[in-house]
């Protein structure tokens, strides 16, 4: 088990930590919860020894393995493969043991050594590695590329793919969901229930808390609490608890009162001097109950439109892409006012391209793309993040001279308005250098929320944002009076905001006709029942050829169980005590392994290239 023993750890002249006590079982998946700020990534750094609490301890069993998502890993001339690969640590130890005994001819070294890459299993570590990329999203094109040649948010994607591909019985994943679509979310998710270790987990997705968690470890001010059951069980069971609590609360606080007013009464008088004693010392045994407050961090919304045209934007016989190449084709579509469409498709359907477009930031190819008279657009999108003035402050941007559509108000009223979105105090004039992916997301949201915008148009606005933050804003979308259009991972705030659906999807644009949840499952159903590997290369089909797909699938399968077979009977050979005397013949059964093993290995990604293909017909 997983062990914090009375940890306590300040930062500066705050305790972080005071007197924490936490234990998760071996084998339990956790989610980590709390409000921004209170430690649940210096809870990872504890268990990780990169920091050294104060007093206290975090122990865990030496035996185990440690896996985690590195935030931050400095680019790589390293295949994406490759890269991934490399958080096998034991499994490259043996491989460059293997390439080492081939130099020298050391054929007996190379018995074990393959017997060793067997256990390490090496001969479908690259199928692996490819059903990891391919489900967090990554083409086959994409595994041969540089590490360092991708953006930040695909280069973290790339660390969660070697901590999942990292042999590990505690896994450390920190807010994992935050650059992946809903798809690659869906996946994910399916890999941690699958998953057979002890997880700790930080995530700001309710819906992810609720399908792969058991258990929800809640910080707050300075403790930890663990509570049995998802994310939905965690919150009646803390609603519940805060209940008693503001009810004992009460109970104590008219008790505490009684004793006052008793010795205020009789302290003067002789015959009641010993009563009211008794009274002061049950006052000072008492162990006080602290008030419940119940007050959110943020109360914000977005300024209502004064006029909106009907329609607000046009898309018609639209070919929408870049530099000639049509990434989506023959597209008609219409966002009238009170609009509320989810926009859904796998990663890579173009999805960010359509809203682009909706927005006013990419031409149309080919077709056109108007907006009406009052259809100002309110844009979010990752890179606006970036393109903050890093040097300014929130009270600074506000008073933009090149701005012309901020609103005129008085620095009272920006401080009042930067307040609701959690900026207060000296936030509202710390450099924006400083700020957190959360803080920036929240100044972004705000800037775009005080311009009166017709249409909403948010690309993933709940990447970093905390669970309280992501409930203001579904508050908030649902009282906004303009149309939105929502891409997002985060199936509560989808399922809260949302009205319709739209899916992009094999170069169009469609309307989707059944809820979220049936989105879900499809997809779902899609990630369990397939291997998402594209590693491997499978000829060009048209639909008439699936019926030969299936016999070359089943001929693999048959050659498979054969090299199987082979691969067991050349490791028995070589497993005989007698064998030491003959080199001859032990050089002979290892060559012979290693052209089975690549054998097999090329069989695997071979069939699960032609799976790939059959599902992509059907």
């Amino acid at each position: 088990m997983l062990q914090f023993i009375d940890v306590t750890l300040r930062r500066g002249e705050r305790i972080l930590f005071d007197d924490l006590s936490l234990t998760v079982h071996a084998g339990h998946k956790a989610g980590v919860v709390g409000r921004n700020g209170v430690g649940k990534s210096t809870l990872f750094e504890l268990v990780r020894r990169r920091l050294l609490p104060e007093a206290g301890d975090v122990v865990w069993p030496e035996s185990w393995r440690l896996a985690c998502l590195e935030q931050s890993v400095e680019p790589s001339a390293r295949a994406a493969l490759d890269f991934v690969l490399d958080g096998d640590t034991r499994l490259r130890r043996v491989e460059r043991a293997i390439a080492k005994a081939e130099r020298t001819g050391d054929d007996e070294a190379l018995g074990h050594l393959y017997s060793d890459l067997d256990d390490a299993g090496g001969y479908d570590a690259h199928a692996r590695a490819g059903e990891i990329l391919s489900g967090l999203g990554f083409a086959a094109a994409d595994f041969t590329k540089p590490h360092g040649s991708f953006s930040g948010g695909w280069r973290i994607s790339l660390n969660l793919a070697r901590a999942l591909m990292t042999p590990s019985d505690l896994l450390l994943l920190d807010e994992p969901t935050n650059h992946l679509d809903l798809d690659a979310t869906l996946w994910l998710e399916n890999w941690v229930r699958r998953y057979e270790g002890t997880l700790l987990l930080i995530a700001h997705d309710r819906d992810f808390l609720d399908r792969a968690m058991g258990e929800i470890v809640h910080l707050d001010d300075g403790k930890a609490k663990a509570y049995s059951g998802n994310y939905a069980a965690f919150e009646r069971q803390r609603a519940e608890a805060l209940e008693r609590q503001a009810a004992i609360y009460k109970k104590q606080q008219r008790r505490v009162a009684e004793i006052h007013a008793f010795v205020d009464r009789f302290r003067a008088k002789a015959s009641k001097a010993r009563q009211a004693q008794s009274r002061l010392k049950e006052l000072e045994r008492m162990d006080l109950v602290a008030p419940v407050h119940a007050e959110l961090p943020y109360r914000f919304d977005f300024t209502q439109p004064k006029k909106i045209s009907n329609p607000t934007l046009m898309l018609d016989d639209a070919a929408i892409g870049y530099h000639g190449h049509a990434v989506l084709d023959d597209v008609t579509l219409r966002v009238y006012p009170n609009d509320r469409i989810g926009v859904l498709g796998a990663n890579g359907a173009g999805k960010t391209t359509l809203l682009r477009c909706l927005a006013g930031e990419l031409a149309p190819m080919a077709g056109t793309s108007s907006r009406g008279q009052h259809a100002a657009v309110g844009y979010f999108a990752q890179h606006q993040l970036e393109s903050l003035d890093l040097d300014a402050s929130p009270r600074d941007h506000f008073a933009d001279p090149e701005a012309d559509d901020m609103p005129a108000w008085s620095d009272q009223h920006v401080r009042d308005y930067l307040g609701g979105w959690g900026f207060r105090g000296d936030d509202v004039n710390r450099r924006a250098r400083t700020f957190s992916g959360g803080e920036k997301a929240r100044l972004v949201l705000a800037l775009l929320a005080c311009r009166r915008p017709a249409v909403l148009v948010l690309d993933e606005p709940t990447n970093h944002l905390d669970l309280e933050m992501r409930q203001a804003l579904a508050i908030a979308l649902q009282e906004y009076q303009g149309a939105v259009l929502l891409v997002s991972h985060d199936r509560h705030l989808l399922r809260q905001c949302a009205d319709d659906f739209w899916l992009v999807a094999d170069g169009t644009v469609g309307r989707f006709r059944d809820d979220l949840d049936a989105y879900t499952a499809l997809r779902r159903k899609r990630t369990s029942a397939e291997p998402r590997q594209a590693a491997g290369r499978a000829p060009r089909t048209r639909p008439g050829d699936r019926r030969s797909l299936s016999r070359e699938q089943v001929r693999l399968e048959r050659r498979l169980e054969q090299l199987t077979h082979r691969l067991e009977a050349i490791d028995s050979s070589l497993g005989a005590r007698e064998l030491h005397r003959r080199p001859d013949e032990i050089a002979r059964l290892v060559a012979e392994r290693r052209e089975v093993a690549r054998e097999v290995a090329s069989a695997e990604v071979t069939w699960l290239a032609l799976q790939g293909e059959l599902d992509r017909l059907d």
